[in-house]
C-alpha cells in the first residue's frame, strides 16, 4: 500500500513489494522503496527521469529523514 507523506509541498511516496515509481509518482515527489539491500531515495523529474543516491539508508527512519532533508532545499 502505498502511503505519501507531505513535507514542504514535496510529496515523498513510500512504495511496498512490487508497487512501481512511475504507476504512483510524478515530477518533483520522492520515493522511498526497499529492496534486499536497504532503502532507496529515488527522486522523480521531468519526463519521468529518476535519480537516486548511490548508497541505500540501513532503515527507513534514516531514509525518511534524509528525503524530508532534501524537501527542505526544494528537490
Amino acid at each position: 500500500m502505498v502511503t505519501v507523506v507531505k513535507h514542504r509541498k514535496v510529496n515523498i511516496v513510500v512504495l511496498e513489494g512490487e508497487e512501481q515509481l512511475a504507476e504512483h509518482c510524478k515530477a518533483g515527489d520522492i520515493a522511498i522503496l526497499n529492496d534486499q539491500e536497504g532503502w532507496w531515495i529515488k527522486f522523480v523529474g521531468e519526463g519521468g527521469q529518476v535519480d537516486c543516491y548511490g548508497e541505500p539508508f540501513p532503515s527507513y527512519n534514516e531514509a525518511l529523514w534524509s528525503s524530508k532533508a532534501a524537501a527542505e532545499f526544494g528537490v
